[in-house]
């Protein structure tokens, strides 16, 4: 009898294993996600610092107009 009961026992152990596995697999894929967008998000805003950087340089140097300028200005904020 016991030798019975310690094979249902292993059966339940093995059948919950499959949906660990699956909500494991679940947040490391949300987590990856998650981060892979923050790393995308740091890099684009701070491509645009480094062009309002650019663009205020030219600005201060005289090498475009005021108008130029606004016009790129509001060009960079989205």
């Amino acid at each position: 009898m016991m030798g019975y009961g310690y094979g249902m026992m292993g059966g339940w152990m093995f059948m919950m294993i499959i949906p660990l596995l699956l909500i494991g697999i679940i947040v490391y894929a949300a987590v990856k996600l998650a981060s892979g967008s923050q790393s995308n998000y740091a890099g684009k805003y701070g491509e645009t610092n480094r062009a309002m950087e650019i663009l205020n340089q030219r600005f201060a140097n005289g090498e475009i107009s005021e108008e130029e300028y606004k016009k790129k200005k509001d060009m960079l904020k989205y």
